[in-house]
């Protein structure tokens, strides 16, 4: 690596760099401090994934499951404590950087019940609950956006409540989002609410839509479909970031942004690289915009940290290109909202799996943990 601190450029350049991962095996061997202190992590996302696999492996949990188990708590309160806790402790870990940086980084968010994502009420409830249980400044709940989660983002911001907005792959739903944001500050400033309080950030999925376009243009199988393989994910982000500008140079920002609301910052999500004829970091070189974050797995920021390309701001002034590549999706035949639905319904089936295994795995181990005792 030499002594070029890659991951330093990139902070530098304004990309708040967050890992995309959270145990407590992290959290107890020192790693994600480690992390914070060398790599220049000033965040943390989970989602149901993301626990499912820390609670299947290792002794970390052991004590808490025996205790939950002896108490009798139910499955669905179980999974809650246990996420809830590694979720706290993280954010303790990240007071200071929350503190440094005006409230702006040292986030740490966690997901609503995905099996609610498409129910507008009992997502408010449950980031409600998530919001008073966690019960720190510096967290985000996460509700993704469906057309039903969009009246709950709303919701949840006039509440007071900072959100991660989640699962978002189009950039017509990304401008949904934008407005709900709106809507909510501007009601939470009605409720009374310090806006310079509520943080928000717009996780935007980028990995998976090359996946799902490349699929399909490799079925429609012409030298010019193929041609087009590995460009629809970047063009896609630099596309939302040219309307996240445009939306945020309204008179309606101006008018929050005076009663101190802050922006809602794009996020570059899903940023591990699934195809392995790409460059392993090309959603983090590519995606180089101050003012936004990359959440990455830690493999993605092990191979930033070791060989990304960082120039000071790759995004701006690409909308036109990037327009023109999904013009030529079209031409060859690429049905473009069918492919972001397609990647939404699936986005929320795969969280609502990862959920149902964690509840199945929660069940085994308190189930074991009684008989023990």
């Amino acid at each position: 690596m030499g002594n070029t601190d890659r991951l330093a450029q990139l902070s530098e350049a304004g990309v708040s760099i967050w890992l995309d991962d959270l145990s407590r095996e992290r959290l107890r061997s020192g790693n994600l401090a480690e992390l914070i202190r060398d790599k220049h992590v000033v965040g943390v996302t989970t989602n149901p994934t993301i626990f499912a696999g820390a609670l299947s492996k290792g002794e970390a949990y052991d004590e808490q499951i025996r205790e939950l188990a002896a108490r009798g708590a139910d499955v669905h309160a179980a999974v809650r404590e246990l996420t809830t806790s590694d979720v706290r402790e993280a954010a303790d870990l990240f007071r200071d950087v929350y503190t440094a940086t005006d409230g702006v980084d040292g986030r740490v968010s966690i997901e609503v019940d995905p099996g609610l994502a498409r129910d507008t009420d009992k997502t408010v409830a449950e980031a409600e609950e998530l919001w008073k249980t966690v019960d720190r400044p510096n967290i985000f709940v996460k509700i993704p956006a469906t057309e039903q989660g969009l009246p709950a983002i709303t919701r949840t911001l006039a509440d007071g409540i900072s959100v991660n907005v989640t699962l978002i792959f189009s950039v017509e739903r990304y401008r949904a989002v934008i407005e709900a944001f709106f809507s909510g500050l501007e009601q939470a400033k009605a409720n009374g609410h310090d806006l310079s309080q509520i943080e928000s950030v717009a996780s935007f999925f980028v990995s998976r839509v090359d996946s799902e376009v490349d699929k399909r243009l490799e079925a429609i199988g012409t030298d010019e479909a193929l041609a087009l393989r590995g460009e629809a994910a970047i063009a896609n982000a630099r596309l939302a970031y040219a309307a996240y500008l445009e939306l945020f140079a309204s008179e309606r920002w101006a008018a929050l942004k005076k009663a101190g609301a802050k922006p809602q910052r794009p996020l570059w999500a899903s940023t591990g690289v699934k195809n392995p004829d790409y460059s392993d970091t090309r959603y983090v070189d590519q995606l180089v915009v101050a003012g936004t974050v990359n959440t990455m797995p830690e493999k993605t920021l092990e191979a930033a940290a070791d060989h990304a390309d960082i120039q000071d701001d790759t995004v701006t002034g690409t909308a036109l290109e990037a327009q023109q590549v999904f013009d030529r999706l079209a031409e060859v035949g690429i049905d473009v909202s069918d492919v972001f639905r397609t990647l939404e319904d699936e986005g929320v089936e795969k969280f609502d799996k990862s959920w149902a295994e964690l509840l199945d795995t929660v069940r085994g181990q308190l189930d074991s943990a009684k008989a023990q005792s």
